[in-house]
């Protein structure tokens, strides 16, 4: 190689080096703060000045009187952002069938007068892991018992969980859906 070649090489490098390295990232990071600051920082939500969660992860509810999300994938913790995965199982996967039974027992526990049919993404992960939300039939399905349990009407339980919906995208695309940390939250703060 000659010095002719070498020049524009490291002149063409540094360029480059400059403009994806720094320049684009800077870009980047300005414009998401300028018109997208609450999603640049993790969608974060604040209760009384402390993080509680975020809105576009997940997180474990055990406790009946809450709504419950579905099922986590991740490891080696549950919502682990981290490790964001589906649990590659097939369906005739017995760890995925013994998993899912697990699920309908502690659903029908908790709720022995439920006659419905159990929405799946109750019993099944999302392909990340870490989905923070449900079906409205997966919510709708858990009012009786977050109304009994908080001694509220189904009526109240269910304008809750609608305010905590995001309609399809444009109209169009996808499924309406329910975001649980928010309607946990609402629900711890619910005031008749």
């Amino acid at each position: 190689m000659n010095r002719e070649q070498i020049k524009p090489a490291v002149l063409c490098f540094t360029a480059l080096t400059l403009i994806t390295g720094i320049i684009y990232p800077l870009f980047v990071t300005v414009v998401a703060q300028l018109f997208f600051k609450n999603q640049a920082n993790g969608s974060i939500i604040f209760q009384n000045g402390k993080p509680v969660g975020s809105t576009l992860i997940g997180q474990t509810f055990d406790d009946p009187k809450y709504l419950w999300g579905r099922l986590s994938a991740t490891s080696p913790v549950s919502f682990n952002a981290a490790s964001s995965s589906g649990s590659n199982m097939g369906p005739l996967n017995p760890a995925l069938i013994e998993m899912v039974k697990t699920r309908l027992n502690a659903l029908k526990t908790s709720e022995p007068d439920n006659s419905k049919p159990v929405p799946v993404d109750l019993v099944t992960s999302s392909a990340s892991g870490l989905d923070p939300h449900i079906s409205l039939a997966a919510a709708y399905y858990q009012v009786p018992r977050i109304a009994q349990l908080r001694k509220l009407e189904q009526k109240e339980v269910k304008e809750i969980i609608i305010k905590n919906t995001r309609s399809r995208l444009l109209g169009l695309i996808g499924e309406p859906v329910v975001n649980v940390l928010q309607v946990n939250l609402e629900l711890d703060t619910y005031k008749r």
